[in-house]
């Protein structure tokens, strides 16, 4: 990572990008992308593709997911208290005390998700935060002065909160998921253009919108590229943190490296390509299985069409769907390394078909 991909990192993960209003988050990553592509192509909701040859016929696909859980505003009441409903699968639990934007056609509102103080809770009958019960403070008295701010219902809510780094080793912050997919899908694209390599296929680094209410951004954009073969990086779960069950939920940790998943919708020669070259780069790697479906943009490329070889490499976070999502830093750079080296070595055509 170098001083302009780190501007880079700060300016897109600390830039909000909410579920279906990612688009000045996606102007920020393609600015920075058309310094190592050829073209790019968007389309209606805002899912963007930047191209590397893209007048070949075979088509390779890397893509991330850009955008972010977060809040809509439901219903104002008479005092001015704003209740919120989810946009994807924001936490409830973690809301009270939460400073938030709200944004609105006059612009971002402050706001805070206020809580009773502990003094008048009491323990026998004391309430956990639920989403009948949650609610934002704006500082307003009525309705009415709501209104005046610009609030509706409908507008969108974020946590206000930044990246920083923590021991010089791990990346905290929110939207981690998955921006700094979008971050390393990006830094891929920098290596190829720096190292000067000349890919035989064409690659669509793609950065898709309205993946955490179902994937629909890469359902959009799998039917658009039709592409032979699609690698997919998200989050995953480090377990070696506190209240997790490897028996229920795997053994990945942050700072061991990326985590290729196993399942239906991942396409074993492709995985096995992978983890070939994973071995023969030296490049740490975890395992992971994923019963039916990953929950990740990888089943929507893998059963797009007639079907697109898929495979989806995991970079393991702490706290995930928090505003303190944590990400070693190593592994977002064999993260890139893997996905780089896997372009590098692959030819132009390969079929990945288990039946030949």
């Amino acid at each position: 990572m170098n001083e302009n991909s780190k501007k880079f990192l700060y300016k897109y993960l600390d830039n909000p990008s909410p579920t279906g209003f990612e688009s000045s988050g996606q102007k920020i990553w393609l600015e920075y992308m058309k310094a190592y592509t050829d073209d790019y192509i968007t389309d209606t909701y805002g899912s963007v593709a930047a191209i590397i040859n893209p007048e070949a016929k075979y088509k390779v696909v890397i893509e991330a997911h850009a955008d972010e859980i977060s809040w809509f505003v439901n219903y104002i009441t008479d005092e001015g208290y704003i209740y919120v409903v989810r946009n994807g699968g924001s936490d409830h639990q973690i809301a009270p005390s939460k400073r938030v934007n709200i944004f609105t056609d006059k612009g971002i509102v402050k706001g805070v998700f206020g809580w009773p103080a502990i003094h008048v809770r009491k323990d026998k009958n004391e309430k956990n935060p639920a989403m009948d019960n949650i609610f934002i403070d704006v500082g307003c008295e009525s309705k009415k002065e709501v209104d005046e701010l610009g609030i509706k219902v409908g507008n969108v809510i974020t946590f206000d909160d930044e990246l920083m780094e923590l021991n010089g080793k791990y990346l905290c912050g929110r939207a981690l998921d998955n921006r700094i997919g979008g971050f390393m899908i990006a830094e891929v694209a920098r290596k190829l253009k720096e190292n000067k390599v000349e890919l035989p296929f064409g690659l669509y680094i793609v950065n898709a919108v309205q993946e955490e209410i179902g994937l629909r951004g890469a359902e959009m954009m799998a039917a658009r590229i039709k592409p032979n073969v699609a690698i997919i990086t998200d989050v995953c779960h480090d377990t070696h943190s506190p209240m997790y069950d490897k028996k229920l939920d795997g053994d990945q940790k942050a700072g061991k490296g990326p985590v290729l998943s196993f399942g239906p919708a991942v396409q074993n020669n492709l995985l096995k390509m992978i983890m070939d070259v994973s071995e023969s780069k030296e490049i740490p790697y975890q395992r992971a299985a994923s019963s039916r479906s990953t929950g990740t943009d990888t089943d929507a490329f893998a059963y797009s069409g007639e079907g697109i070889a898929s495979a989806l490499i995991s970079l393991p976070i702490k706290y995930m769907h928090t505003t303190v999502e944590t990400a070693h830093l190593d592994d977002v750079e064999h993260v890139i390394n893997l996905m780089y080296e896997f372009l590098v070595q692959l030819s132009e055509g390969h079929d990945f078909s288990y039946l030949k």
